[in-house]
């Protein structure tokens, strides 16, 4: 990823986090996940955001399909949502993200847990070179 889609990233990722936390605000805890992504879907329309809901991507092996992983939004063919309405978002969903990332050919991931009064997110970016990382790391993982 260059700079430029870097920075573009970036500034999505900001935007769709604005209309998280309005869906937060205004929904608090306790409905099912498909709420949560039909009040975001609405909010992301609002802020003239385009999104797709349960965007449909093709799992390969060795040149074959051998499933399918739907996101529960893409906005803008760029960035892929996960939405969770858990306890607490747990080890399991980053590498969960990596492998929809795989599958979409997307870098980038936001993670959002909306079971929480105060609302949980991982920005989860796939190839991520961080010097800091162990070598064999290939996420970026930043949130709340």
């Amino acid at each position: 990823m260059n700079a430029d889609q870097r920075e573009y990233c970036d500034l999505l990722t900001e935007r769709v986090l604005g209309a998280v936390f309005e869906v937060s605000n205004m929904l608090g805890v306790g409905f099912l996940e498909k709420v949560y992504e039909r009040a975001l879907l609405r909010e992301l329309g609002l802020r003239g955001i385009p999104a797709t809901a349960q965007a449909s991507f093709t799992v390969t092996y060795k040149g074959h399909s051998v499933g399918e992983y739907f996101a529960d939004i893409l906005v803008e063919d760029v960035l892929v949502i996960e939405l969770k309405c858990v306890e607490r978002l747990a080890n399991e969903h980053t590498p969960q993200c990596l492998n929809y990332l795989r599958a979409s050919n997307r870098t980038v991931c936001l993670l959002v847990n909306f079971q929480k009064p105060k609302v949980e997110w991982k920005r989860i970016v796939l190839g991520f070179s961080d010097p800091l990382s162990h070598p064999r790391s290939s996420a970026l993982i930043s949130g709340h």
